[in-house]
C-alpha cells in the first residue's frame, strides 16, 4: 500500500455535502463540507434540491482532490455513501431532476402506506423486502412524484426518466450520464428489491406502481460503477464502492463478524447488527436489509431506525436559539444534577423503529418555572440515548445477545452523552479514534476494488480504540429515567 495513494469518500448527507480524503491505513489527510438548505414546503413535508446537493459535493470533491494533490498523493478511486432513501427522479435527457427530492424523513406518502397495510399489502413487502410500510422508504415517494408532476408516469412508462436514491443520481452525474446504477444496500431501502434474490421485484412493483424502465442497475458494494468525466475534476477518476449511510458505518467500524453492532449519530440515529450470511425476521418491528456484498462475502442485518438525533440539537440551535452550537450542550447537560423530570419525544417527523407511527409529533414533557436552557439541551440529548434503549431492547426481545456497542458520528464526540448512553443502555459503548467511520467505510469499499485492500482482515488492522464507556448508574435510577420516557412516549403516539 504506498504512502503517495489515497482514496476519496463522498460523503453525502442529510443537512450537508462531505468529502474526505483517507490514506491506505484509514487516516484522514483533507476533508471539506457544505451545508445546503431544508426545505419544509407543508406539514410533515422534506425536500431537498437535488442541484443543491450535486453543487456542494462537487464543489467538495474537487478541494479535497486539489488539497491531496497538491501534497503528492493521488487518489486512486472513489467510494460514494449517502443518506438513503432519499428519492429523485430526472430526465435522462437532461440529467434534469423533474421535481425537489423527497427525504427520507418525508412523512407525505403516510395515507398510501395506511391504505397499503389495510389491503393486507405489508406481509408482501415484509416477506420481500424485509420492510414495512411506511413513509421512510422511497417506493411511495417514487409513486408520489410519478402521480403529481404532470406527464411524469407516461414519461417513466417510456423510459425517458430515470429514478435513483442519491448515490445513484450522483453516479450518474459524476459519470456524465454514462452510468445508471445502484448497490444492494440503497436498493434494500426502496421498498422494491427482493432481499433473497438482490433485484427487482415484479410483485412490488406492481404493488406501488412503479415502472421497471426507471430503476438502475443493482450492483455489489464492491463494482466497477464507471469514472469521472474529466470535466469535473480533471482526471477520471474510477468509482469503485457505494453504499448507503448507515451500511458504510458499519464496514468502517469492521462490523464484519456476525453479532456485532454499531449505532451512528448523525441527524438520525441507526443501529445495525450484522446477522450473517442470511437475512433475520424481527418480532418487534426491526427491519431487514443488507449488511454489504462484496464478490466474496454477502451479510445481512437488523436495524433499527431513529429519524431525530441530532436533528433535535439542531432544532434546539435554529429553530429555538436556545444554543448557538451543537458543542453547547455538553457543558449545559452537565451543569444540571439530573434532568428536572424533562423529557423530549423528538418525533418531528414521525417515530421511526420499533414504534413506525408517522402521524406521531414531538412533545417536550414536565416544564416548570425552572426549566431553562440546560434542561432542554440535556432532554435533546438524553432523547437520542432513550430511543437507542427502545431499539435495543426490540432487538433483545427478538434473543439476541448484546454486551456492547460501537458508536459513531458527529455527536459521540460528546463524552456526557457516551457516557450517559453507557448507563441506560447498562452496555459497554466503544468509541474508535477515527470517528468518520460513514466516510471510511465507504473508502474501504473502493479500496477493496481497486486492490488497495486484499481482504476484510487487511481493513481490521486499521481500527483503533479511542475509548470505552461503561454503565455507572444505579438499576433504580436508570428504571426511574426509562419509566419516564416510556410515558412521554405514550403521550404522543397514535397508534
Amino acid at each position: 500500500m504506498g504512502k503517495n495513494i489515497g482514496l476519496l469518500a463522498i460523503d453525502q448527507g442529510t443537512t450537508s455535502s462531505r468529502a474526505l480524503a483517507f490514506d491506505p491505513g484509514g487516516q484522514v489527510l483533507a476533508v471539506d463540507q457544505m451545508e445546503f438548505p431544508q426545505h419544509y414546503p407543508a406539514d410533515g413535508h422534506v425536500e431537498h434540491d437535488a442541484e443543491d446537493i450535486w453543487r456542494t459535493t462537487l464543489k467538495t470533491a474537487q478541494n479535497v482532490i486539489k488539497d491531496v494533490e497538491a501534497g503528492g498523493v493521488t487518489i486512486a478511486a472513489i467510494g460514494i455513501t449517502n443518506q438513503r432513501e432519499t428519492t429523485v427522479i430526472w430526465e435522462r435527457s437532461s440529467g434534469k431532476p423533474i421535481h425537489k427530492a423527497i427525504v427520507w424523513q418525508d412523512r407525505r406518502t403516510a395515507q398510501h402506506c395506511r391504505d397499503l397495510k389495510a389491503d393486507g399489502a405489508e406481509d408482501l413487502v415484509r416477506e420481500r423486502a424485509g420492510l414495512l410500510l411506511d413513509p421512510y422508504f422511497s417506493a411511495t415517494k417514487i409513486a408520489w412524484i410519478l402521480d403529481h408532476v404532470p406527464g411524469a408516469r407516461e414519461a417513466a412508462e417510456r423510459g425517458d426518466l430515470a429514478f435513483g436514491t442519491i448515490e445513484c443520481f450522483l453516479l450518474w452525474r459524476l459519470t456524465g450520464g454514462r452510468e445508471h446504477k445502484t448497490d444492494v444496500t440503497n436498493a434494500a431501502r426502496t421498498s422494491l428489491m427482493d432481499l433473497h434474490q438482490l433485484c427487482w421485484d415484479d410483485d412490488l412493483l406492481r404493488l406501488f406502481g412503479i415502472p421497471k424502465a426507471l430503476l438502475p442497475e443493482i450492483c455489489a458494494n464492491t463494482a466497477d460503477f464507471g469514472t469521472t468525466d474529466k470535466v469535473l475534476i480533471g482526471r477520471a477518476i474510477p468509482v469503485k464502492g457505494m453504499a448507503g449511510d448507515q451500511q458504510s458505518a458499519s464496514i468502517g467500524q469492521c462490523c464484519f463478524a456476525p453479532g456485532t453492532i454499531k449505532s451512528t449519530y448523525g441527524t438520525g440515529c441507526f443501529v445495525l447488527m450484522n446477522t450473517g450470511d442470511r437475512p433475520l425476521v424481527s418480532s418487534n418491528r426491526l427491519l431487514s436489509t443488507v449488511a454489504y456484498k462484496t464478490d466474496e462475502h454477502l451479510a445481512y442485518a437488523l436495524e433499527g431506525s431513529i429519524f431525530i438525533a441530532g436533528a433535535a440539537v439542531q432544532w434546539l440551535r435554529d429553530g429555538l436559539g436556545v444554543i448557538a452550537t451543537a458543542q453547547e450542550t455538553q457543558k449545559l447537560a452537565e451543569s444540571l444534577d439530573d434532568n428536572g423530570g424533562v423529557y423530549l419525544v423528538p418525533a418531528f417527523t414521525g417515530l421511526g423503529a420499533p414504534h413506525w407511527d408517522a402521524d406521531a409529533r414531538g412533545g417536550l414533557f414536565g416544564l416548570t418555572r425552572g426549566t431553562g436552557p440546560a434542561h432542554l439541551a440535556r432532554a435533546a440529548l438524553e432523547s437520542v440515548c432513550y430511543q437507542t434503549v427502545d431499539l435495543l431492547h426490540a432487538m433483545a426481545a427478538d434473543g439476541h445477545d448484546l454486551k456492547s456497542i460501537k458508536v459513531d458520528g458527529g455527536m459521540v464526540a460528546n463524552d456526557w452523552l457516551m457516557q450517559f448512553l453507557a448507563d441506560v443502555l447498562d452496555m459497554e459503548v466503544t468509541r474508535p479514534k477515527v470517528q468518520e467511520t460513514t466516510a471510511l467505510g465507504a473508502a474501504y469499499l473502493a479500496g477493496l476494488q481497486a486492490g488497495i485492500y486484499g481482504s476484510f482482515a487487511d481493513i481490521e488492522k486499521n481500527w483503533e480504540l479511542d475509548a470505552i464507556f461503561t454503565p455507572k448508574m444505579t438499576a433504580p435510577a436508570r428504571t426511574t429515567l426509562l419509566a419516564g420516557w416510556k410515558d412521554a412516549v405514550s403521550r404522543v403516539k397514535t397508534v
